[in-house]
């Protein structure tokens, strides 16, 4: 393959607080892997990336230290996200390097300029030599199938690991968003505190993102309610590990005040969009996105509060990363819907 062909690959990037997915021209999706390092603090090393430190996740000796360089869809460890990023690049090209890579990179709508900077700084320090960011809403709208392109009035939910973006996009642009920093993260641990508190157990993350796949509810229903699950943790007054089971409907109750504050944003972003385009959603309704969207009744609750019908995306965890493809794809058709970086 000539350099001329080098030239013309594009790779897009959905760096989420979670995980990280990446998107290779004409390829699709060549790497999904959580977004962890764990580094030596001994002798500052860099140990393990992706999967294989988040095996190390609350398992480690105290000399390693496991972290996820993003929070709320921001970065907060700057050396450790270039590293990481640095490292996926590689992994996805299979150690090849590319010459002038195009990147584009996902961003949360609530970013503030220097995050953003922070955003494209990484990626060119991974080796882009041309950064563009695009709106992470704007970019699930496109994975999803809508028609961002026409001036058509599109609404698009993204429950991510960090953050939930909540936007009306059309005509190739964001009309009016909102970015809440609650998501699916703020649910495990909500779920962690739930059981500590009721039930005198410790549990980890990983256990709690279990019970938010398996038995997490968010809208009345027996069938959700009724779900239960058996977990392990520790005993809080003996230490010693120990054994209870949850149900789905204490689930729901302990979400329902983090999930009436992703409702009360849907609703002020419905508040503020023009009359033509509240006529298209009442058409089109809401779509959801994101991991968070595979919550047992959220479509459901999203719509009862809303009077609007609501659908959940075909594959909600890739929404994001095949919207960038898209672009990637169709670079001069939808170049509009980027901003240049660098």
């Amino acid at each position: 393959m000539g350099p001329l062909n080098h030239l013309s690959h594009g790779i897009g990037i959905d760096l989420g607080t979670a995980n990280t997915l990446i998107y290779l021209s004409d390829q699709g999706i060549v790497l999904r892997e959580p977004s962890v390092v764990a580094s030596d603090q001994t002798n500052n090393t860099l140990l393990a990336i992706g999967s294989e430190a988040e095996a190390m996740w609350r398992r480690n000796p105290s000399s390693i230290v496991v972290s996820r360089p993003l929070a709320d869809g921001v970065i907060v460890g700057y050396d450790l996200a270039r590293s990481m990023l640095k490292h996926f690049m590689q992994q996805a090209q299979k150690g090849q390097t590319l010459l002038y890579p195009r990147v584009i990179i996902s961003s949360p709508v609530g970013s503030t300029s220097i995050e953003k900077r922070a955003l494209s700084e990484v990626a060119a320090q991974a080796g882009a030599r041309e950064v563009y960011l695009i709106d992470e809403p704007l970019a699930a709208a496109l994975g999803a199938d809508l028609p961002v392109e026409e001036p058509i009035g599109n609404m698009v939910v993204d429950i991510g690991g960090g953050t939930t973006e909540i936007a009306v996009v059309s005509y190739m642009g964001t009309v009016v968003a909102e970015s809440v920093r609650i998501a699916g993260n703020t649910f495990d641990e909500i779920i962690c505190r739930h059981v500590k508190k009721n039930h005198d157990l410790l549990i980890g993350e990983k256990t709690a993102e279990t019970v938010k796949i398996r038995i997490g509810t968010v809208y009345p229903h027996p069938k959700h309610d009724e779900a239960t699950l058996e977990i392990s943790g520790l005993r809080m007054l003996s230490g010693l590990p120990g054994s209870v089971v949850l149900q789905g409907s204490e689930i729901r109750e302990a979400l329902a005040e983090t999930i009436a504050r992703i409702i009360a944003a849907i609703l002020r972003v419905l508040e503020k969009i023009p009359p033509e385009l509240a006529a298209d959603l009442i058409d089109r309704g809401i779509v959801i996105t994101g991991g968070g969207a595979m919550l047992q009744g959220l479509d459901a609750l999203i719509s009862y509060e809303t009077g609007l019908v609501v659908h959940v995306a075909a594959d909600p965890y890739s929404c994001v990363i095949l919207g960038i493809g898209k672009v990637l794809e169709n670079f001069k058709q939808l170049e509009r819907v980027l901003q240049k970086r660098l």
